[in-house]
């Protein structure tokens, strides 16, 4: 089964697309029903234009319309999800932290 990314708006995804020749943002996207914050949802073009998308995509859509308002919570930290419907994963973006040089001790 193909998988499905939400992607929030005006972020750049920060793992791979699922697998695919070619990617779709599908027209409606996720609004979190508590606040501003919108996902656009990536699929494979191929299953997108398939005869039967509405149909399979509907517990993909459901995981992630039910992750998304829980992320709420938190204020919506993780800006890209993943499921195949099954589970849904959170890739969140990896923050480089410099440490401060500490000066040696002469002894």
């Amino acid at each position: 089964m193909p998988a499905i990314a939400a992607i929030k708006t005006g972020t750049d995804p920060v793992a791979p697309l699922p697998a695919a020749a070619f990617h779709r943002t599908l027209e409606e996207p996720i609004y979190c029903p508590r606040c501003e914050a919108t996902y656009n949802l990536v699929v494979d073009y191929d299953w997108a234009v398939s005869r039967h998308f509405e149909n399979e995509s509907r517990r993909h859509v459901a995981l992630l319309r039910k992750t998304i308002t829980r992320g709420h919570g938190v204020g919506h930290r993780i800006t890209h999800f993943e499921t195949n419907g099954v589970v849904v994963v959170g890739h969140k973006a990896e923050v480089s932290v410099e440490l401060p040089v500490m000066p040696r001790h002469v002894m």
